[in-house]
């Protein structure tokens, strides 16, 4: 890929984000009328019109945002592609910050990066376990690399790249089906108890896909509600109900055969829209910190090993 196409895909992402021309041209050193006249050019040689303009906003036209998909992709691709170049000629060292959700972070992260730094001996990791999103454009501006979020992005100009995918299970203990009963439909719910998060509870808990439009169902009564991941597994292994957990967090459970899976006659439930993303503030980092990303996304892309050991276990039991 030419240099000057780079840069029009990065322009283009540009002004999706900032919604102006004016704005992407700021970071850039150009004029509204130069971007305009680079996006006219890129929309020639597509084919096609990736904006909407008016007087008052630039908004992505449905085959813009199907482009910057793509486009997304190819940037950091390239981006990585530079960083493993340039790391191939001195000698790989520095420090790389991460904030991830604790539950995750000790589960999952905490050993990719331990296999990361054997590989890479020269780098050194700080990595900070918090139980709440940090945004890297604000307090924590310039004292972080990476961010691992789980969940929907919120509108910001962040550089999100994804990492694994998500699937939800309801799942309960054996002991609880056994003094219950177990539901053999997600509109059952009501009658259960459960266990839910707080005001913060995820976009898409207590969501069941039904011919493609996913449905509200809950359990009538919160017997734990709870800020915490892990409290809510702990909850339900000791019986108190049903909850509506992450495979990445309830896999070995379930595994185990300590929690039963619902509604999972057809296998495991489809990937949520939102998974897992590794977050920084520009398209510009250090080598080390774009070979780590590459690094997650290789450990936990595609079908991740929790999820792989969950079908395993379950292929056993069939």
């Amino acid at each position: 890929m030419s240099d000057a196409l780079a840069q029009r895909l990065v322009l283009f992402l540009d002004v999706l984000e900032a919604g102006s021309f004016s704005v992407a041209g700021r970071r850039h050193d150009l004029t509204p009328s130069a971007v305009a006249r680079r996006i006219d050019a890129l929309e020639r040689d597509l084919g096609c019109r990736l904006f909407s303009r008016s007087t008052h906003a630039v908004r992505p036209t449905f085959a813009g945002q199907a482009f910057a998909v793509r486009a997304r992709r190819i940037v950091d691709e390239l981006n990585l592609a530079r960083a493993e170049a340039a790391s191939s000629q001195s000698a790989l060292k520095g420090l790389i910050r991460v904030d991830a959700p604790a539950p995750f972070g000790r589960r999952h992260l905490a050993p990719a990066l331990a296999d990361f730094l054997n590989a890479y001996p020269e780098v050194d990791i700080q990595l900070r376990l918090i139980d709440s999103f940090t945004d890297p454009r604000g307090d924590h501006l310039g004292k972080v690399d990476l961010v691992l979020r789980i969940g929907p992005i919120a509108d910001t100009r962040l550089v999100a790249t994804p990492v694994a995918q998500m699937v939800r299970i309801a799942c309960a203990s054996p002991a609880y089906l056994e003094r219950r009963g177990t539901p053999m439909h997600p509109a059952e719910l009501p009658a259960h108890d459960g266990l839910d998060w707080d005001t913060l509870a995820p976009l898409l808990a207590w969501r069941f896909e039904e011919q493609g439009v996913r449905t509200l169902y809950k359990p009538g009564r919160m017997r734990m509600i709870a800020n915490n991941a892990e409290a809510l597994l702990t909850g339900t292994l000791a019986g108190l109900g049903i909850a509506h957990l992450p495979t990445w967090l309830a896999g070995d459970a379930l595994a185990r055969g300590e929690l039963v899976p619902l509604f999972c006659h057809a296998g495991l439930p489809q990937a949520e829209p939102a998974g897992i993303h590794a977050l920084r503030l520009t398209r510009e980092a250090e080598s080390r910190t774009h070979l780590l990303l590459e690094f997650l996304v290789r450990r936990f892309g595609g079908i991740p090993p929790w999820d792989q050991a969950l079908l395993a276990a379950f292929g056993e039991r069939a």
